[in-house]
C-alpha cells in the first residue's frame, strides 16, 4: 500500500480521532473522503482540515453507517469520483454508560448497529476496490475490547465483537493482498467521552481511570505509525500498552484490582 497520496475513507471523520487522523493524513497528501451522519459537522470538519492543511483534498459524504445500502451508494460514489480506494479507516462509534439492568434492548442494538454493523457495512462496500488496489482496512476498537468495564456491557460487547471480526478478516484478506489492522486506544478527550462524563457512575469512572488517558496527539501518532508499518495490533500509548500486557498475562490480578476499586467507589 502507498504511504502517501492515498485515497482514504474515514468514517466518523467529523470529530474526535477520525478528524484528528484526517488532518495528519492530509499533511501527507492523502485524498480524503469523510463519512459521518451530520452534514453540518462534516462541513465544519472539512473547513478545519483545509485551514490546517491549505490545499487539502477533502470531500464529505453525509451517511449513517448503519444503513448498508446507503453506505454502498456512498462508497460507490466515492470510487466513481476518485477512481478507487487505498485506505479505509473505521472510526465511527458511540459510547453509552449504564449498568446492564438499566441498559435497554434499544441501546444494545444501537451500539452494535454503529460500532459493529456499521463497520461491517463499510468493509463490505469498500472491499472490492481495496482488493483491486492492495489497500488496507484500519478498524478502531478500544481497550474495552480487551476486558470488561463496569457500566459498559453494551460498549465492551460491541468492541469485543469488533476485535473478533477484525482478526478473522485479517486471515481471510491477507491472501488477497489487503491489510487488516486493529487499533485499540484508551479513553481520550472527545465528544463521545464528553457526552457521558456528566452522568457517569462512580464505579465506572473509578474503573475506567485505571486505564491512563493518553493525549490525542499520542493516539494519532501511534495510529499513523501502525498504518505505515502494517502492524496488525496496536495499543496506543506506552502506559496503555503496559496495561494491555498486564490484562493479557495477569487477568486474575486485573479482576481482583478492579473489584477492589469498584468496591471503594461505592463507599459513601
Amino acid at each position: 500500500m502507498k504511504m502517501t497520496n492515498r485515497r482514504t475513507v474515514i468514517t466518523g471523520g467529523s470529530s474526535g480521532l477520525g478528524l484528528a487522523l484526517a488532518i495528519e493524513l492530509a499533511k501527507g497528501g492523502d485524498q480524503l473522503s469523510l463519512i459521518a451522519r451530520n452534514p453540518a459537522k462534516l462541513e465544519m470538519a472539512a473547513a478545519e482540515i483545509r485551514t490546517a492543511v491549505p490545499g487539502a483534498k477533502v470531500s464529505c459524504y453525509p451517511v449513517d453507517v448503519c444503513g448498508a445500502s446507503a453506505v454502498q451508494e456512498s462508497i460507490d460514489k466515492i470510487i466513481a469520483e476518485i477512481g478507487g480506494l487505498d485506505l479505509l479507516i473505521n472510526s465511527a462509534g458511540i459510547l453509552r454508560e449504564a449498568i446492564f439492568e438499566e441498559t435497554t434492548e434499544a441501546v444494545f442494538r444501537e451500539t452494535f448497529d454503529i460500532n459493529l454493523f456499521g463497520l461491517i457495512n463499510c468493509c463490505r462496500a469498500a472491499l472490492p476496490s481495496l482488493t483491486e488496489n492492495s489497500g488496507a482496512i484500519i478498524n478502531i476498537a478500544s481497550m474495552a475490547s480487551h476486558s470488561g468495564v463496569f457500566g459498559y456491557t453494551a460498549y465492551c460487547a460491541s468492541k469485543h465483537a469488533v476485535k473478533g471480526f477484525t482478526e478473522s478478516l485479517y486471515y481471510e484478506l491477507k491472501p488477497q493482498g489487503v491489510r487488516v489492522q486493529l487499533i485499540c486506544p484508551p479513553e481520550f478527550d472527545s465528544p463521545m467521552v464528553d457526552a457521558i462524563n456528566e452522568n457517569r457512575s462512580p464505579e465506572n469512572l473509578a474503573q475506567a481511570q485505571q486505564i491512563p488517558r493518553e493525549p490525542m496527539d499520542v493516539i494519532v501518532r501511534d495510529t499513523l505509525k501502525a498504518i505505515n508499518s502494517g502492524r496488525y495490533h496496536t495499543i496506543t500509548g506506552l502506559r496503555t500498552t503496559l496495561l494491555g500486557f498486564g490484562i493479557q498475562h495477569f487477568p486474575g490480578f486485573g479482576r481482583w484490582k478492579s473489584n477492589r476499586i469498584i468496591s471503594l467507589a461505592r463507599r459513601p
